[in-house]
Parts: structure tokens; C-alpha cells; sequence
């Protein structure tokens, strides 16, 4: 029996879109079913109950994974002379253009102690410009010079390309799934 607030044409709409939810739900599933099966045969083939395994673990995988993919980096960025934090801190300056030098540490994951030493060697490359902040002389500001917008540029092609190599054996779906929960687990 219909509703009489609600018109025929709309519950039909209705049913469609749950049936197409449904259909793509019953592949994500299938999908999420096969490589469960074969990652968790791996996993588990390798588990004891009780017993730490340091290839089952995942801070040792994250970190296994984050040096195969500085090495791809430095391999296509070989011609920018920027390691893997260099490059980190200067697209994200290109990005906000000028910025506090702790907010831009902060913002990609370095320490007080790091950061200074990042921002100082690419300041000494004519890449970045330091001035201290008018209202806070303690305060160290930075700003990206042309010169680091042109290599931010030819790094970023190289970022792309080491990100692409890391991920070429996951299909699509594995990939945006991959980064959803690095993403989630970071926030």
C-alpha cells in the first residue's frame, strides 16, 4: 500500500537507488572477501597466538613501506637534490606561500629540532626566505622564492612518479582503500 504523501514515481526511485547501493556493496564485498583471503593467508600462516611477529607488525610494515617509497622518490628525483622532508616541507610551503616555521614543521610531521634543520638547508639553496615575524621576533616566517616554486614543480612530477611505482601492484580500489586508512589512522 502507498503512502499517500509520498507519489508512486518517487518510491520507485527510491528502490532503484537501494538496489544499486546493494549491487555495488555485493562487489566492494567480494572485492574486500578476495584480498581479505589473501592477505589474511599470509597473516595468519605466520601467526602464533600469543607470539609478536615483526613481519605481521604493522608499525614495521609502515615503516618498510616509507623507506621503499623514499627510495623510489630519490630515484626519480634524483635531478632536484631534495630528500624526501625537503621535498615534504617545500610543496607544502608552495602551497601556503608563506608560513610560521613550526606551523609548516607541524604540518608535515617534524619536530622542532628537524624542521630548523630542514628549512636552514633549503634557505642555504636559495629555496626558501626566513624573516622574522614583526610581531613576534622570536617568531621565524617563511616564504618560498621563485627559485623553489620551479623545483617544487619538476619534485612534484617525481613524488607522482614514486607513488605511482609503490602502488602499481593494488588496483584502484585497493589503492583509495589504502589511503583512506593510512588517512584515518593519521587524523
Amino acid at each position: 500500500m502507498l503512502d499517500a504523501g509520498i507519489p508512486h514515481a518517487s518510491l520507485k526511485q527510491k528502490g532503484d537507488r537501494t538496489r544499486s547501493m546493494a549491487a555495488a556493496n555485493e562487489v566492494s564485498s567480494a572485492v574486500l572477501e578476495e584480498n581479505e583471503a589473501s592477505i589474511m593467508g599470509d597473516f595468519s600462516s605466520t601467526t602464533v597466538p600469543g607470539l609478536y611477529r615483526l613481519d605481521s607488525s604493522t608499525g614495521h610494515l609502515l615503516r618498510r613501506a616509507l623507506q621503499r617509497h623514499q627510495a623510489l622518490f630519490q630515484e626519480s628525483a634524483v635531478g632536484t637534490g631534495l630528500t624526501p622532508p625537503q621535498f615534504a616541507a617545500l610543496t607544502k610551503l608552495a602551497e601556503l606561500r608563506r608560513v610560521t616555521q613550526n606551523r609548516l614543521g607541524r604540518l608535515v610531521a617534524m619536530d622542532p629540532a628537524t624542521a630548523q634543520g630542514v628549512m636552514k638547508r633549503l634557505a642555504l639553496r636559495g629555496l626558501l626566505r626566513t624573516e622574522k615575524d614583526p610581531m613576534d621576533r622570536r617568531t621565524v616566517v617563511l616564504a618560498i622564492t621563485l627559485e623553489g616554486e620551479l623545483l617544487v614543480q619538476q619534485a612534484r612530477q617525481a613524488g607522482q612518479r614514486a607513488n605511482q611505482r609503490l602502488m602499481q601492484d593494488l588496483n584502484a580500489a585497493e589503492q583509495a582503500m589504502l589511503l583512506a586508512l593510512l588517512r584515518r589512522i593519521t587524523d
